[in-house]
């Protein structure tokens, strides 16, 4: 506005409004219409057009943030709008091959698919294997004849093979179907299939052979597990569509990942079909490790609460955001509520309730106040951490449990299994 007054005083001093005059009131009129350029700026962000002009922006560099300058000098030049993106590096991270741990030693041919079925992040596998090491504990002083050291500890490792198989068979899948998801969330762009590492082609025939070698441990355990294990096939497919249509798929995936909690009483020759208190232990404990699936996968999803609704991913963690740790800690009392009633089915003795359910109670409370749901790496490594204080809490009470009905050292465990079972 400056720039045109001295031009203005000069044209009332001429006799007649020459064209340079008139060109001047025009720019002065104009320049009044348009108003200052923060004006402008809020004019155009209003319209529509600044969002628009951004979205396209985003679709060629998804992350940048933009800002808008206006460039002025101190010569009489009008005043240019541009926008300027402002890189962040540290968004951009590009995948560079594994230098340390498992992944390091092994051909680099071979690392890709070691990174598909998280052969470098074990927590998974750890949540996949104790619903199943809590069933075998848990039916071992139940089984008839009371199962002997060697055979819980044959049927445990069992279990632990066939958990890191299906574990990654189940990744597989769910990075088959999150193909066109995954590159648009921070923390799994760089999975193989997200970025190309692997295609769709390589991945089919490898899931293929993950479920052939995750038979052959099956085939190892009495022949009736095979029935009790195969339904839990469609619940490993059906989790990544739950994703898309329910706000909790946590509850889906915690169908899955417990399920082992049925297989523990048939693989020591307990029938659940035939016995009705083992049937009822091994629900309350189905339910059990369901309440906890939800609490530490819960935590988990937080670690991707801002990039979920742009991916347009469902996560209990969005539904309850409100009230999260009210909602922790309700999911923490049904889990230690299911594993009382787990216990009582059974007749277990004081040891289960003082370490197996204190144990659980006081270590999934100590998690809950402790973790920032609003620090990513906080939620991480307490994703991690938790599977080993309360999944080792519950395990070692259930252990120690088991050596007491082993060696009766109450006097009455013989006499309690056979009112149970009478």
């Amino acid at each position: 506005m400056a720039t045109f007054t001295p031009i203005l005083r000069l044209s009332t001093l001429l006799p007649y409004q020459s064209a340079f005059a008139r060109t001047s009131i025009q720019l002065k009129h104009a320049a009044r219409r348009r108003g200052t350029t923060s004006q402008r700026l809020a004019r155009y962000a209003s319209s529509g057009r600044g969002a628009r002009f951004e979205s396209r922006q985003e679709a060629h560099c998804p992350a940048t943030q933009r800002r808008w300058t206006a460039t002025t000098s101190s010569t009489p030049k009008p005043t240019i709008l541009r926008a300027e993106a402002i890189v962040d590096d540290s968004q951009l991270e590009v995948y560079k091959s594994p230098t340390t741990g498992l992944l390091a030693r092994l051909p680099s041919s071979w690392i890709p698919y070691a990174e598909l079925i998280r052969l470098d992040k074990p927590a998974g596998t750890y949540y996949l294997y104790f619903p199943c090491l809590f069933s075998t504990l848990l039916a071992a002083p139940y089984a008839t004849p009371l199962a002997s050291p060697f055979t819980v500890l044959y049927t445990s490792s069992l279990f632990f093979a066939g958990a890191i198989i299906m574990r990654g068979a189940g990744c597989t899948i769910n990075d088959l179907w999150d193909r066109n998801l995954d590159p648009h969330v921070t923390r799994t762009r760089l999975r193989p299939i997200a970025r190309g590492a692997i295609t769709v082609q390589q991945a089919i025939p490898f899931l293929g052979a993950q479920l052939f070698a995750g038979l052959a441990v099956l085939l190892q355990f009495p022949s009736q597990c095979f029935f009790y294990a195969t339904p839990s096939l469609l619940l490993v497919a059906l989790y990544p569509l739950a994703k898309r249509v329910t706000n909790y798929p946590q509850f889906v995936l915690g169908l899955t990942f417990s399920w082992g909690a049925f297989l523990g009483f048939p693989a020591l020759g307990v029938d659940l079909l035939a016995d009705t208190p083992a049937l009822i232990s091994a629900a309350c404990l189905y339910g059990s490790c369901i309440a906890w699936t939800l609490v530490y996968d819960m935590i988990y999803a937080y670690q991707d609460i801002r990039d979920d609704p742009k991916a347009g991913i469902k996560s209990i963690a969005l539904t309850q955001q409100a009230n999260a740790k009210t909602f922790l800690m309700a999911a923490s009392a049904a889990q230690v509520g299911l594993l009382v009633g787990a216990g009582a089915s059974l007749g277990v003795g004081p040891v289960y309730y003082f370490l197996t359910c204190g144990g659980a109670a006081a270590t999934l409370d100590y998690m809950i106040r402790e973790v920032d749901l609003e620090s990513v790496e906080d939620c991480a490594e307490w994703f991690r951490r938790g599977a080993w204080i309360t999944g080792g809490a519950i395990s070692v009470g259930l252990f120690v449990e088991y050596l007491v009905q082993s060696f009766d050292l109450f006097g009455d465990q013989g006499r309690k299994r056979k009112t149970i079972k009478a």
